[in-house]
């Protein structure tokens, strides 16, 4: 693996890194707030699918591919939802998820 790091460490450090981004997407109650928390997970699945196919395969780059699949649709959704969310700040000039229940179609 890595000179001096072992990959239980590593899946440790991913590991807490997913927790913190879905105790994120539960307990915040701002939709940007909501989406960082949403990029956490999906970082950490990639640093995941990179280390289990280098410890497993080191030869193959079937992790890798899967890593660079993932980041173009983290990309694709973090810009729809940006657009969604300055949409909804337009039409009710907040961004809380509560203020989303009072809008009018």
């Amino acid at each position: 693996m890595i000179e001096g790091i072992s990959i239980y460490e590593i899946l440790a450090l991913t590991s807490i890194l997913f927790f913190i981004g879905v105790y994120g997407f539960i307990t915040r109650k701002n939709l940007i707030s909501i989406l960082i928390s949403v990029e956490l997970i999906l970082n950490a699945s990639v640093v995941n699918f990179v280390v289990i196919n280098k410890y497993l395969y080191p030869d193959m780059l079937q992790g890798v591919y899967f890593s660079l699949f993932i980041i173009a649709v983290a990309a694709a959704e973090t810009a729809l939802a940006v657009s969604i969310i300055i949409n909804l700040y337009r039409q009710i000039s907040s961004v809380e998820v509560k203020d989303t229940e009072t809008m009018k179609y």
